[in-house]
């Protein structure tokens, strides 16, 4: 299966156009960790960045078990 990571523009990332914009980017990876270590890698170098990470059917992965994934733990 293959994710997919997108990241950019938060309001470009919203819509329902995000692959169309020049201010979001895309990249594949072939597996959930590959995928979740290059969003963690993203969110550590720039916070505002905004990142989803969708899979193969297009599902974005988000909420609590994107946060487990990611390593971040709420207070």
């Amino acid at each position: 299966m293959t994710y997919r990571v997108l990241y950019g523009n938060a309001v470009v990332l919203a819509s329902q156009d995000r692959q169309l914009d020049k201010e979001v980017r895309s990249e594949r990876f072939s597996t959930e960790h590959e995928a979740m270590h290059r969003a963690r890698e993203l969110l550590d170098e720039d916070v505002s960045t905004v990142v989803a990470v969708s899979d193969a059917a297009g599902n974005v992965v988000s909420g609590v078990r994107l946060q487990l994934r990611l390593g971040y733990l709420g207070d």
